[in-house]
């Protein structure tokens, strides 16, 4: 199978001269750098130590709230 997407690939947008030969070509850049960074984002959004980030915050509450006072009768 042909991947015609061209997925996880850096496309050539600077000419041999160092030109850029049309507008589009620095839209493909900037989409492939975003594409790198949403990548990398996703790596960490699946990370273990982020999704406990809400468990440890709850357990650190209960652990540093003030004890309620008893009432004396």
């Amino acid at each position: 199978m042909v991947d015609r997407q061209g997925r996880d690939q850096d496309w050539q947008v600077v000419e041999e001269d160092g030109e850029v030969p049309t507008w589009e070509r620095a839209g493909i850049a900037v989409l492939m750098d975003i594409r790198r960074e949403l990548q990398r984002l996703n790596g960490l959004l699946s990370c273990p130590n982020f999704t406990g980030i809400p468990a440890t915050l709850r357990r650190i509450g209960r652990n540093t709230a003030k004890s309620r006072k008893r009432k004396v009768p």
